[in-house]
């Protein structure tokens, strides 16, 4: 899938695939644990998904910015970002140095 996008429908069809599901089940699945994990953030709790990564929400505070048109200094209101950090053992999957263990672990 290199220079693609992964999209509900990728991951639907891939449950259908890979589980058996019917296409209907499979696309209701995957809304589901995405809404799960929307709302769970909303809430500000910590999502985390083994093998995978964690997804966190960070508040950020007010800070003074600058445009880089211009030089104008404007105020950045504070706001809460998403934030997900890549567990080991998908780091190592990307860069392909995954170990037996880890591999044994993902079956």
């Amino acid at each position: 899938m290199n220079g693609t996008t992964v999209t509900r429908a990728h991951l639907s069809e891939a449950v259908y695939q890979e589980v058996g599901l019917s296409r209907n089940e499979s696309a209701t699945l995957v809304e589901t644990v995405l809404d799960e994990i929307a709302q769970a953030l909303s809430e500000g709790e910590v999502v985390k998904i083994s093998s995978f990564g964690s997804f966190s929400v960070r508040q950020k505070g007010e800070r003074v910015g600058r445009n880089p048109k211009t030089g104008e200094e404007v105020p950045i209101q504070p706001r809460r970002v998403l934030v997900f950090r890549a567990s080991h053992v998908l780091k190592n999957r990307i860069n392909g140095t995954l170990t037996d263990d880890e591999i044994d672990g993902l079956a």
